[in-house]
């Protein structure tokens, strides 16, 4: 084991936590949110969604099984093309991994990609700290903190259009001709959200946060408009072209920040929660009292008192009574907070995406 570093983390509040370096030795900046899960740590660490922030580990074992060999490719085990958090916060680093489909450890995979990490800190102080106070901006440092803290919040920037594509790209399902063909707007996409829609046979042409439907050169018979990081309220483009899509009366499916663009679209309102929602085992409730256990990553919401009163309030959260979908009361669009691809996290949701196909 090479010679112990130490590294800092020192929040909005002032708070200083003391720890050791794993992965770069670096500094970095950001957001600092917090999951609650126990494991999916690659395809967490390469959500887009957490794009500009420092992400807190919970699960006090992070390591132990390492990382799968990475690839670019779309059906990858990993959720986008990098790691997109910039730093890493954990309780205690597994300097020995196992897993059959182990390729590198969890440092050397951050060293490899520039990502500060830190273990030996007390992140259940942390964590409630973050959950009394509200999510903070945060810095990691090599050298002990000193002066005033100067750290600018990442929501304050369209990080949506710094993680999206730059230009379409068309996927098409293996071994399957496509019947349907889906227009989804990527803020930042999930990977394995596309993988659901090819395994179904669709074919996907995915196009940059700010492309305009009404303006596409591509045949579709569906808008879905993805996941992503930050304020939805930044993706303006993004919000006036989804509502100027209503025109065409195809179906439209929102996931995520997709959801929170929709209801904004709608004419409705979003703002940000305390600590946001961030684990695989978040209880959502249908009308009817249904209740399924799903995978979360965001940190705003829809206001459902501002939802117009031609659309429905569809899932609530069963912890804070937060909104976590919606849906129009005579065509079709509809939207969920929580995320029905998983990875990681279960699969009870699903048939969301069977759903959406089938109102095509």
């Amino acid at each position: 084991m090479t010679e112990k570093k130490k590294v800092y983390l020192r929040v909005e509040d002032g708070s200083i936590f003391t720890g050791y370096s794993f992965g770069k030795y670096a500094d970095s900046e950001g957001e600092v949110v917090f999951n609650t899960g126990m494991t999916g740590y690659p395809e967490a660490l390469t959500d887009p969604s957490y794009s500009g922030q420092i992400l807190v580990f919970t699960f006090p074992l992070i390591g132990n099984y390492g990382v799968p060999k990475f690839t670019k490719d779309i059906y990858s085990k990993f959720e986008s093309s990098k790691i997109q958090v910039r730093g890493v916060i954990i309780s205690n680093y597994s300097f020995s991994y196992s897993h059959f489909d182990a390729y590198q450890s969890l440092s050397e995979w951050l060293d490899e990609n520039k990502i500060p990490g830190i273990y030996g800190i007390d992140t259940r102080e942390l964590t409630k700290k973050l959950r009394s106070k509200g999510v903070m901006t945060g810095e990691i440092t090599t050298k002990e903190p000193s002066g005033g803290f100067m750290v600018e919040d990442p929501n304050f920037t369209n990080l949506a259009g710094g993680v999206c594509i730059k230009k379409p790209v068309i996927y098409k399902p293996k071994n399957k001709r496509a019947k349907k063909k889906i227009l989804l707007i990527d803020c930042g996409v999930k990977n394995n959200i596309i993988r659901n829609f090819l395994n179904r046979g669709a074919e996907v042409i995915r196009v940059p946060f700010d492309f305009d439907p009404l303006k596409s050169k591509y045949d579709f018979n569906g808008i879905f408009v993805s996941n992503g990081p930050g304020d939805p309220k930044m993706c303006k483009s993004t919000i006036t072209n989804l509502k100027n899509s209503f025109s065409l009366g195809v179906p439209v499916f929102g996931i995520c920040l997709g959801s929170q663009i929709l209801g904004l679209a709608a004419g409705a309102n979003t703002f940000k929660l305390k600590f946001g929602h961030r684990s695989q085992n978040q209880p959502c409730i249908e009308p009817g009292g249904r209740c399924y256990i799903t995978s979360q990553n965001h940190g705003y919401a829809i206001d459902k008192k501002t939802l117009p009163k031609d659309w429905n309030e569809w899932f609530v959260n069963n912890n804070d009574g937060t909104n976590e979908g919606i849906k129009h009361k005579s065509k079709p669009f509809f939207a969920v907070q929580f995320h029905p691809e998983s990875s990681p996290g279960p699969n009870d949701t699903g048939w969301l995406f069977d759903m959406f196909l089938d109102s095509i």
